[in-house]
């Protein structure tokens, strides 16, 4: 062993000994990122720039309820880059599709950045989870203090403990007051001061004990250099102090989390981290490759899906609608628009005597056809045809050069000052639509 504990000769991290214990600490020492082969992986394995220190990493990984400290946990990264997501998803969708009925932007908010999606997109990056935190845990590794067995989800809402007023008399929820008072994908949101867990926050979770260190030996002169140029500013409390007589152990009351919720809350750190270390291009890039990057499964093709671009957005998001009486609604929304009224006429037609018809309907206003569907019997059919009309006017989306996003105009978004060359782009006015069809 070399004069530097945990290091040998070669510079390779080493586990500490009994006379340098890191598990004195409920999270590893921020200089252990910098010898952690699953750390580097990870950091290899997405394509992270060098700005992104391996330290901020290793600190994405740390849930609150492994380290209640919000010097060393992610809580504070995870409330940025959920607003991030939040607002990148958000103006993706509204400007490419204006029309969209805000049930299925919700909808569409959470199969891109919910919950199960971050953490299906965690898995998908090879992370992996610690069986327990600590400070003798490898840097790489996932890691929170699991929800005991039987116990109640810890991002549960009781009366009282949301942002709604007089939640407890059970009113009703409807479309406007979940855009004011529920969160970016419509589900309720916990209150800041009920103590419950927040989406990419921070928890009530007791104080841990004191920060102290054990003291290091002075590192050798060959790995002075190294060691200082990757070593953060790790504030006073914990500075090398004097060793610990006693082992850190979670407080008996300390709430613990899920394994999903965990890892969509190192996907909403990432994002932060990402956007603070390297700013706005490189951030919405990853974003765009990421996340833009998926597509919703489509249930089947239809008329409505076919003649939407497919580099711009999935076109599973037609399978997001549920209409149950789209004949109405179509006869609303063209008494609205000042079209003709919709008359559905037979196109074509087989096996009508036999076990298996098939009947192919379409919807025309006036001489213009909104749209076709087949089915077993003529109301069937007529019934699809009227939802595919609808589906083709609500996922109307502009043309490539007439979408700008705010993101994209905004100084600084595309590399330079937003008055030289590879700045941001030039505002186009979004489209505004009247809404979605009221009955």
């Amino acid at each position: 062993m070399g004069a530097f504990e945990g290091i040998d000769k070669l510079g390779r991290y080493q586990p500490p000994t009994e006379s340098c214990r890191h598990d004195h600490i409920p999270s590893p020492h921020p200089e252990a990122a910098v010898h952690s082969p699953k750390l580097a992986a990870l950091h290899a394995r997405l394509s992270l720039p060098e700005r992104l220190p391996l330290q901020t990493l290793a600190r994405s990984l740390v849930d609150v309820s492994a380290d209640s400290d919000p010097a060393f946990n992610n809580s504070s990264l995870a409330i940025l880059g959920s607003d991030i997501l939040g607002y990148y998803t958000s103006e993706f969708l509204l400007c490419h599709y204006p029309r969209l009925p805000m049930v299925v932007l919700f909808a569409a908010q959470s199969a891109y950045v919910g919950p199960k999606t971050l953490a299906a997109l965690s898995q998908e990056w090879g992370v992996e989870a610690a069986a327990c935190p600590g400070g003798e845990v490898d840097p790489g590794l996932l890691q929170f203090t699991q929800v005991d067995p039987g116990a109640p989800p810890p991002d549960m809402l009781k009366p009282g403990t949301t942002s709604r007023p007089n939640d407890d008399r059970h009113y009703r929820r409807g479309l406007s007051s979940r855009i004011v008072y529920d969160d970016q994908f419509g589900d309720m949101k916990a209150n800041p001061d009920s103590g419950i867990a927040i989406t990419g926050s921070s928890t009530s979770f007791p104080s841990s004990p004191s920060r102290s260190q054990p003291t290091f030996p002075p590192p050798s002169s060959s790995l002075s250099s190294t060691l200082t140029s990757h070593r953060p500013n790790l504030g006073p409390d914990r500075q090398p102090t004097a060793s610990r007589t006693t082992a850190y152990a979670p407080p008996p009351s300390r709430n613990g989390t899920t394994h999903e919720r965990a890892r969509q809350t190192f996907v909403r750190a990432l994002c932060g981290a990402l956007y603070l270390h390297c700013g706005k291009p490189y951030t919405r890039s990853f974003f765009r490759a990421h996340i833009l990057s998926r597509s919703l499964r489509p249930s089947t093709p239809s008329p409505a899906t076919s003649s939407l671009p497919s580099s711009s957005a999935p076109q599973g998001l037609a399978s997001l609608f549920a209409f149950t009486q789209p004949t109405r609604d179509l006869s609303r929304l063209c008494a609205r628009e000042g079209f003709e009224p919709p008359v559905a006429r037979l196109i074509s037609e087989t096996g009508r005597a036999s076990r298996h018809p098939v009947f192919v309907v379409g919807v025309y206003s006036g001489r213009d056809k909104l749209g076709e569907g087949a089915g077993s019997s003529l109301d069937e059919a007529r019934f699809r045809a009227a939802a595919n009309a609808l589906r083709g006017w609500y996922l109307y989306t502009p043309g490539e050069g007439e979408v700008s996003m705010p993101s994209e105009t905004e100084i600084g978004a595309g590399g330079g000052n937003g008055r030289e060359r590879g700045g941001g782009k030039k505002y186009i006015p979004p489209f505004i639509d009247p809404g979605e069809v009221v009955v």
